[in-house]
């Protein structure tokens, strides 16, 4: 019961206290999801660097509206994301997808997830798990688009939300 609470502390620390919130120019791509299930949104730009030819995660600053698990798992993520290759990132992302889609059964890699381990308990709760995966998501299309060179905002909400 102790690892719990300081999971929803961790959780709520980063709700009450978001990391990189604040949309900031200059950015490669930005795209705007929602979660049509209960509201939530985040609009998200990604800014990439050429680091020895590698792709390089230089910034991520978002803004966002809905409930702390949707808001918190965006602060985790830019904390998780910001300064990594764009292939490490990309597996940080698959573990924290894992640990979504293991419905509370996933032993998660806190060396890798750091902070998001916190969200071990979230996958518990399908209606909860698209909250905490909506910046991530979003993360993951603005990071693509970023690299196809595509720094147009996405348009259609409806159809944004349904990838989330």
């Amino acid at each position: 019961m102790q690892l719990q609470s300081m999971y929803q502390d961790i959780i709520l620390d980063h709700y009450r206290n978001p990391h990189h919130k604040g949309l900031r120019d200059p950015f490669d791509a930005e795209v705007h999801h929602v979660n049509p299930v209960c509201g939530d949104e985040v609009t998200l730009r990604v800014t990439l660097k050429d680091v020895n030819g590698e792709p390089v995660i230089e910034d991520v600053s978002y803004d966002s509206l809905g409930c702390s698990i949707s808001q918190a798992s965006a602060s985790v993520l830019t904390d998780l994301v910001i300064g990594k290759p764009v292939g490490e990132a990309m597996k940080i992302n698959d573990e924290f997808l894992a640990l979504m889609q293991s419905q509370g059964q996933g032993e998660p890699d806190e060396d890798v997830l750091e902070d998001a381990v916190a969200f071990a308990g979230v996958s518990r709760y399908p209606a909860r798990i698209k909250c905490a995966l909506l910046g991530w998501m979003a993360w993951k299309d603005a990071t693509a688009r970023a690299l196809a060179g595509d720094s147009a905002m996405a348009g259609d909400s409806a159809k944004e939300g349904e990838k989330s």
